[in-house]
């Protein structure tokens, strides 16, 4: 046994047979000696991965190409900030409306209680208060309002707090005179609120009638993903209804349509290159020209 033993240990140290040949490796100092004070860790993130061709990029090679894939042209989600940051010049904003928060109005409990889910969410990420952030500040020197959604908040779901801040940022629009963008990012409405997230979507509308009375621009941008009540109300009416390339839209999903229809559906089917052929969109436009677009649109109606 004690041989056995002796053996294992050259094994693990190198020694195990040199006499018969040099080896390759020896290990001279048995045990990992390093503290892990010393330790250096990666840096999160710092590589990342195309979901769609795998290619592999820095974050730093990523972020100078605006989140778009330098091989296929894949367009990453982004957050508000990042949008604000690719958008607004010299990322220079102000934030409107901050001081609203959503609310239990119903004591509503799923996994977790819902007061519990928005808390959590408030101590985690303290720059978001809801799904729905709203900004004013210039676009290549045109000054303009821009609400964008963010997913990571209970899925850019459609609750009282989004519609709120959406109908006062027409009406800022309306009493400045700046035209008005919304970068749609959601899974639909927050079903924690019910009814109360279901009148958004009238709530809204309404208040883009008020808007086109005004006559002030507004641009609706669609991006992966947008659904349910969000894209059966406000991201389909705009005046000008565009989206970016490869994004999911639609009010079901593909599956539970697939599911439902017991048929397979068409290649490409709720993309945005499906929607513009079919004609729900106007045009498609890359992240890398989204700033020139929106300034020339907004030229165009000025004049």
């Amino acid at each position: 046994m004690a041989d056995e033993i002796a053996d294992f240990e050259k094994n693990l140290s190198g020694d195990q047979g040199k006499d018969q040949k040099t080896s390759w490796f020896r290990r001279i100092k048995k045990g990992i000696l390093t503290k892990t004070s010393e330790k250096k860790e990666t840096q999160e993130g710092l590589w990342t991965k195309c979901p769609e061709c795998n290619y592999i990029s820095t974050f730093a090679e990523l972020k100078e190409q605006l989140f778009v894939c330098p091989k296929c042209g894949y367009h990453h989600r982004l957050n508000s900030s990042q949008y604000y940051e690719i958008l607004f010049d010299n990322n220079e904003y102000t934030e409107l409306f901050t001081n609203i928060r959503s609310k239990d109005f119903l004591g509503f409990t799923d996994l977790k209680p819902y007061k519990k889910r928005l808390e959590d969410i408030w101590k985690n990420n303290t720059n978001l208060k809801d799904s729905l952030r709203v900004a004013v500040g210039k676009v290549d020197g045109e000054e303009m309002v821009i609400a964008c959604m963010d997913f990571e908040f209970i899925g850019g779901s459609l609750g009282s707090v989004m519609g709120e801040k959406f109908a006062r940022a027409v009406d800022y629009c309306i009493q400045h005179r700046l035209p008005y963008m919304v970068i749609n990012k959601s899974g639909g409405a927050r079903m924690m609120e019910s009814a109360f997230s279901l009148m958004q979507m009238a709530k809204t509308s309404g208040k883009l009638s008020q808007l086109s009375d005004a006559k002030l621009p507004y641009i609706s941008l669609l991006t992966d993903p947008t659904f349910g009540g969000v894209s059966a109300s406000f991201a389909m009416l705009g005046d000008l209804n565009i989206a970016e390339p490869g994004a999911l839209i639609g009010f079901a999903g593909p599956r539970v349509i697939k599911e439902t229809i017991k048929k397979d559906l068409p290649e490409g089917f709720q993309r945005s290159e499906f929607l513009l052929e079919h004609g729900f969109l106007d045009f498609i436009v890359n992240r890398k020209e989204l700033k020139n677009k929106i300034a020339t649109v907004i030229r165009l109606f000025k004049n």
